[in-house]
């Protein structure tokens, strides 16, 4: 599988896992705070990395949000980057992509590694939402990747 194919796989993962954990957000469990900071983060991070991309503008990384604004806004970010990834080639993933992060602190970044990186930053907070559910007395989504293998939400192309 090329990298265009695997990233294309990662994103659909991703989408899976991120509607997984709003589902287990959901009642009867009663997220906490954190949880739906995070979800707000996951969100809004996603959408700034696509945006950085394409040039078009920041998002705030910290945006507070109900669980139901988290879910329309990330339904959103989920149709955008199944846009951009629709139209994407195999060289634009060498594309270098100049931004300025949130310390203002300018850097260039392959696209291939943004979008890595907007994985495992996802991955990365919905494991602190997971542990998060789970001390609060709920029962979190489970989102391992091979997990989403076995449901069919990445389908080896």
């Amino acid at each position: 599988m090329d990298l265009l194919a695997y990233m294309l796989r990662l994103f659909s993962y991703d989408r899976w896992a991120n509607h997984e954990v709003f589902t287990s957000l959901r009642p009867p469990a009663q997220p906490t705070a954190r949880s739906l900071r995070w979800m707000a983060h996951i969100v809004a991070v996603e959408q700034l990395w696509l945006w950085r991309i394409l040039d078009q503008g920041k998002v705030a990384v910290w945006p507070e949000m109900s669980l139901e604004e988290c879910r329309r806004y990330f339904d959103v970010v989920a149709r955008q980057w199944q846009e951009y990834l629709a139209g994407l080639s195999a060289s634009d993933l060498e594309r270098k992509v100049a931004y300025v992060n949130s310390k203002g602190e300018a850097y260039k970044s392959l696209v291939e590694d943004i979008m890595m990186h907007t994985i495992m930053h996802s991955a990365y907070h919905r494991g602190q939402i997971a542990a998060d559910l789970r001390a609060s007395g709920n029962e979190p989504a489970y989102t391992d990747f091979i997990q989403g293998i076995r449901t069919g939400c990445a389908e080896k192309g």
